[in-house]
């Protein structure tokens, strides 16, 4: 059974299944809601257009959200896989290594103090915290002899995180103009999002799709270990680095446009290595497509939680992913 599931004829026929769902999942996050919309009148929308708030609301709510929930999701889940290629720890994922704290940490810094406001300037300063943020837990994560180690790794992940945690929360407690301005963006969510937002951002996220794709052979040989991967003529500093950057890339630009939202990058990669293996050329597309499904379903779900009001999407995450952490934590063991 496991053999057959690992075959690329299977591969194949289940990442086209995975796209299919994909595709059907965003149409209903365009159609369904507080508000059901008919696909006579969705369908009007583009051939019949006129400003009507039916109309506005598919093109410029249901649509960007569809369409931003997909992306990020299916970033989220890439960078969360990459994470633990190269640090060989089940755990790693931009949530609980940091990258979402110090993106969320720069940006409420920098509207609190130097105000600053926009989307493009929030997409530069989130990248930047992103950046620092990685730097500073690969640094503490490989002090001492032994170098960076699963345990390290996630201790200084968890401390980074908290420590930019905890400034962010101080900063907002004594600024209230700063919270005010980031509360819509820091609950994580899909909503309230446009169009504008997905473009300032979608150059980046793309550029690092390509870069996971072409790092996806490396990534077979590293997660074997560091001295494997030497043996083999590998350049383990070159690959990890640029890993890095197109982790930073891809998780700082979600945080940028949908705000920290957690776990889809713990929870996706170990779904797709029980479905179709370890393979890094398969793992990554297949962590892009089911990422976005997983949060196009997430939001979608969000809506009826408390109707007619609606939950933000990073606490229906948030909700699945703690006790899926907790097992994966029980469990042990290093990536093989």
């Amino acid at each position: 059974m496991q053999t057959y599931l690992h075959t690329t004829t299977f591969r194949i026929i289940g990442l086209l299944a995975a796209i299919a769902l994909l595709a059907l999942a965003m149409l209903a996050s365009v159609k369904y809601g507080v508000t059901t919309y008919s696909w006579e009148r969705i369908v009007s929308s583009f051939t019949a257009y006129t400003e009507t708030n039916d109309n506005l609301i598919i093109r410029s709510s249901r649509i960007p959200r569809s369409l931003i929930a997909a992306i990020v999701g299916g970033s989220l889940a890439v960078a969360g896989a990459l994470m633990q290629a190269i640090t060989r720890n089940p755990l790693a994922s931009p949530s609980l290594f940091g990258v979402n704290a110090g993106a969320s940490f720069a940006i409420v810094l920098c509207v609190a103090f130097f105000n600053v406001s926009g989307l493009v300037a929030f997409t530069w300063i989130a990248f930047l915290g992103a950046a620092v943020s990685s730097v500073l837990v690969y640094l503490l994560g490989s002090v001492g002899r032994d170098g960076m180690t699963p345990i390290k790794i996630t201790l200084a992940g968890s401390a980074i995180s908290a420590f930019f945690f905890s400034l962010t929360q101080g900063i907002l407690l004594a600024n209230g103009k700063a919270f005010d301005q980031v509360l819509f963006w820091l609950v994580g969510s899909v909503s309230g999002r446009t169009m504008d937002m997905l473009t300032a951002v979608l150059p980046y996220i793309a550029v690092a799709m390509i870069g996971a794709l072409v790092l996806a052979p490396h990534m077979n040989v590293l997660s074997m270990g560091d001295d494997v991967a030497k043996g083999l003529g590998q350049r383990t500093v070159l690959i990890k680095a640029a890993a890095a950057v197109v982790i930073v890339l891809l998780a700082g630009g979600s945080v940028a446009v949908a705000g920290p939202i957690l776990f889809i990058g713990v929870i996706i990669p170990h779904i797709v290595r029980f479905l179709i293996g370890i393979d890094h050329r398969w793992v990554i597309p297949y962590c892009a497509v089911l990422g976005a499904l997983l949060l196009v379903t997430a939001d979608l779900g969000a809506r009826y939680i408390a109707m007619p009001t609606e939950v933000h999407v990073g606490v229906t995450t948030a909700l699945m992913g703690v006790p899926f952490v907790v097992y994966i934590a029980r469990k042990g063991g290093l990536l093989r």
